[in-house]
């Protein structure tokens, strides 16, 4: 059995004070799209139409097929205030990546992203030596939060998405510079 087998990207038991990150099942569709439903969360993100249900039960059918998916919960008041997920596993890289994340509006700009990503952050590096985050170039408010995180951005590129290209920033986190970030 290979390494890639054995990691399980879907853990069950990742929680701090603030948030607990909660495999994301099928049932979980209308209390995550009540969150999602707010147009506001995706005003800088290439699918700005995401609050749409249609638009949204394609990014929730990706998020249950990539087995690493979870929602965010408010671990005080048990509300489910975002989703977060691990993709794209590049074992040859000793990578995976953390995105497709968003929050209800009423959690921007506190402690629960940070909180979110750290508890992946530190799972993650159990297993691979980077993380690296793919954001739209103009999704300007996901690009300082993960700044702040200490990742540094160390590629661009081109994309397509639907009928049009985009600008996509690769940010990155090493192990070493998580570990050093966080002592």
């Amino acid at each position: 059995m290979d390494n890639e087998q054995k990691i399980n990207w879907n853990p069950n038991h990742l929680e701090n004070d603030l948030v607990k990150l909660q495999p994301l099942i099928v049932d979980d569709f209308e209390a995550l799209y009540g969150v999602a439903s707010d147009p506001l969360i995706w005003k800088q993100h290439p699918a700005s139409d995401r609050y749409k249900r249609d638009v949204f039960q394609l990014y929730f059918d990706s998020a249950l097929a990539s087995n690493g998916a979870f929602l965010i919960i408010n671990k005080a008041s048990g509300e489910i205030i975002g989703c977060t997920r691990f993709y794209d596993y590049q074992p040859e890289r000793s990578a995976i990546a953390i995105g497709y994340s968003f929050l209800a509006t009423a959690y921007w700009g506190g402690q629960y992203n940070k909180l979110s990503k750290k508890l992946l952050l530190d799972y993650a590096f159990q297993f691979v030596d980077n993380v690296v985050f793919y954001i739209a170039a103009e999704n300007i408010r996901s690009q300082l939060a993960t700044s702040r995180l200490g990742a540094i951005k160390v590629n661009e590129t081109l994309v397509e998405d639907k009928d049009r290209k985009l600008v996509q920033y690769e940010y990155q986190i090493q192990k070493s510079d998580w570990m050093n970030h966080n002592k």
